[in-house]
């Protein structure tokens, strides 16, 4: 049976950290979907379809990474859609093992064949969130370093545009 993954999340924008993540878990699986998921909590700053090309393009070089958007499900409903047995996720700190066990707990309750495999960020990415990442956008600094090429060229441009 083919091994499939999915890595849900809502990557706006994808980061070096996400990148990072995806790179050490992608053979691992038969196949890894990166799934763009909507976080109703969150104001985002590409739309899904933004999102679906600009990860695509960063992850040209993933042999075994598929980008799909998912707007309407949740994520185990997706995932057994999709074929997958696995989420990856990825753990940055205790915060987030709280935060994600209780989600693997839930999911897990939604559907116990779904398995979580967890993986930790690498220290150089631990501190980066995405959301961090727009607030420091929002007052002019500089997150370059902490994105993939592509994605930093769209922000600026988006914002460029915005400002104009």
């Amino acid at each position: 049976m083919k091994k499939i993954a999915l890595f849900p999340g809502s990557f706006d924008p994808l980061t070096a950290g996400h990148v990072d993540l995806i790179e050490r878990g992608a053979p691992l699986f038969d196949e890894l979907i990166i799934g763009v998921f909507v976080n109703t909590s969150k104001v985002n700053f590409f739309t899904g379809g933004e999102k679906v090309e600009l990860i695509t393009e960063a992850l040209a070089h993933v042999p075994n990474v598929r980008v799909v958007a998912q707007e309407t499900e949740l994520t185990v409903t997706a995932a057994k859609k999709m074929g997958a047995q696995f989420l990856l996720r990825g753990i940055r700190s205790v915060k987030d093992y709280e935060y994600e066990r209780d989600i693997m707990e839930m999911n897990h309750h939604l559907d116990p064949t779904l398995e979580t495999v967890f993986l930790l960020a690498n220290a150089k990415y631990s501190y980066i969130s995405s959301s961090m990442l727009k607030e420091i956008l929002h007052f002019g600094g500089d997150v370059k370093a902490y994105l993939p090429p592509n994605i930093y060229q769209a922000i600026v441009k988006k914002r460029d545009a915005h400002e104009s």
